[in-house]
């Protein structure tokens, strides 16, 4: 049973992150702006363009981190980090250039509320959730599967724009490389902080704490998706 000061901690977490996830779809992390008309416009190789998108949509992919933080959260050694790292990339790294290339339409909304169930999903295995339930699942085959909807999400954001046939495997297998890019990046800071809280001492007793607020803010994520895939603008 988590001690009082646990549920103390999961509360001002969760007040901190409700303004962030209540934003939702205005945060949703689509390609905009210049770089919309950049991708809308480009006919022919852009290889340092495109791997500078993948980097940037990944680093604000705030859905995609927040999984990733999951899946490291109770990871100590570089090894184990690595593999389950890279059973993440092979899986959105096949479902990104899959869906580009075979234009494999998706609704983005209900693959995006997947990606919520997937922070909500890593969460309750870090509580004991599934022991406790008296079920253990493949933690390497599920973070491999919740890749393939990662980056299946990844590809619905590049579908929304007619992108030209001149160039287009080169653009996405250099966008998938930067994508790759802004996640080492990002994990790169989430491990160091991560580090540093475990050295604080107080990590294992704000576990559960900050993995209830990773469960929840999953529930919201998938949520805020689901209202907008049933009931659209």
């Amino acid at each position: 049973m988590p001690a009082p000061r646990d549920y103390q901690a999961t509360f001002r977490l969760l007040i901190g992150v409700f303004p962030l996830l209540a934003a939702g779809p205005l945060l949703a992390h689509t390609i905009e702006g210049s770089d919309a008309a950049f991708v809308q416009n480009i006919d022919g190789p852009a290889i340092g363009p495109f791997i500078y998108l993948g980097a940037k949509h990944m680093v604000t992919g705030y859905d995609h981190l927040l999984f990733l933080v999951g899946v490291i959260f109770f990871l100590y050694r570089p090894g184990h980090i690595v593999q389950y790292v890279t059973l993440f990339a092979i899986g959105h790294s096949i479902t990104l250039l899959f869906g580009v290339l075979a234009d494999l339409r998706v609704n983005p909304y209900f693959i995006d509320a997947i990606i919520g169930l997937s922070v909500a999903y890593k969460a309750f295995e870090n509580m004991g959730g599934f022991r406790r339930l008296g079920f253990e699942p493949n933690t390497r085959i599920a973070v491999f599967v919740f890749g393939l909807f990662h980056g299946l999400g990844l590809a619905t954001r590049l579908q929304e724009f007619e992108l030209s046939d001149n160039g287009l495997i080169a653009n996405i297998l250099s966008f998938n490389v930067g994508v790759e890019i802004g996640q080492i990046l990002a994990l790169s800071l989430v491990y160091i902080g991560l580090s540093v809280w475990r050295t604080s001492g107080s990590h294992m007793r704000h576990a559960f704490a900050a993995n209830t607020v990773l469960l929840g803010s999953g529930f919201l994520l998938t949520g805020f998706q689901l209202s907008a895939f049933v009931l659209p603008a």
